[in-house]
């Protein structure tokens, strides 16, 4: 198995959003916002080489949306999920699996591009997409709260497409021999989050569950989570497991850091150290 960190580029999302009720005087310590108060978030796929499967997990933005939508989230930087990839050797077409953990559009939405009729396919023509019935039925049926953040033209063409398989809504199972898939249900109903076994080690991609080394303190909780509670309950049971198994969390959204490591202080748990993912 090898593993590849896959930079699908950058973006602005308003820090009192992201840091919930926080102050600002506080959270900015760890993320400095600019003057509209906007803080800048990486969108850090992971590329998983597992024998004859080549598994992406997330795949950013993209790009077919239109300016009015994009010029809100404020795209930034170099990268791109094409980038990336070639980087690494690989092209898009060689993907076979579409891991999505949750379908928001920062998320998913390099999942669907526009084809030179205008026409909405895959971006990824050779692999599968995986989400899980649940949350597919939640995107599908968004609420008035979370409807922005579940956009059709990211969604529905997976399903067109014929190419959309669902995971069992089982914590712990399988995904192949080497990753597992863990459920979390604050944020937004079942959030996939893959639990992999890499050279020993234990290595728990994040996704929304922890956006960044910001967001360890557990009352720093995300105003976008549809369930604030259980995401407190979940982010503190997560948080104790990978302090009690050592594993290491991989950040998808933290701007500088991709990989880190826990530990228990006074004042709780806390970051232990960071690093990235070539490193392991």
């Amino acid at each position: 198995m090898k593993l590849y960190t896959v930079n699908a580029g950058y973006f602005k999302l308003d820090g009192g959003a992201m840091f919930g009720v926080v102050p600002k005087s506080i959270w900015q310590k760890t993320n400095p916002a600019d003057e509209n108060n906007l803080c800048s978030w990486a969108m850090r796929c992971l590329l998983i080489q597992d024998g004859d499967q080549l598994i992406l997990v997330d795949n950013g933005i993209g790009d077919k949306q239109d300016e009015k939508f994009l010029k809100h989230y404020y795209m930034h930087g170099d990268d791109t999920l094409e980038k990336s990839l070639a980087r690494h050797g690989f092209a898009k077409d060689d993907i076979t699996d579409v891991f999505l953990t949750h379908l928001h559009f920062d998320h998913c939405g390099g999942s669907i591009e526009r084809n030179s009729e205008g026409s909405l396919v895959p971006a990824f023509k050779n692999a599968t997409f995986w989400s899980n019935k649940a949350h597919w039925d939640w995107a599908v049926n968004p609420n008035a709260r979370e409807k922005a953040s579940f956009l059709k033209e990211n969604i529905l063409p997976i399903q067109e497409s014929g190419k959309l398989k669902f995971i069992d809504n089982t914590d712990g199972i399988k995904f192949t021999d080497t990753i597992k898939v863990r459920f979390a249900y604050g944020h937004t109903d079942s959030m996939m989050l893959p639990h992999i076994t890499f050279k020993g080690k234990t290595i728990l991609y994040m996704a929304d569950m922890l956006p960044s080394i910001g967001h360890i303190p557990l009352p720093y909780v995300m105003a976008y989570d549809m369930f604030p509670m259980k995401t407190l309950d979940e982010k503190r049971k997560f948080l104790e497991e990978a302090v009690k198994n050592e594993y290491i969390l991989y950040l998808e959204h933290d701007p500088v850091n991709e990989c880190c490591t826990l530990q228990e202080t006074e004042k709780g748990i806390r970051v232990k150290d960071t690093f990235k993912l070539e490193d392991i």
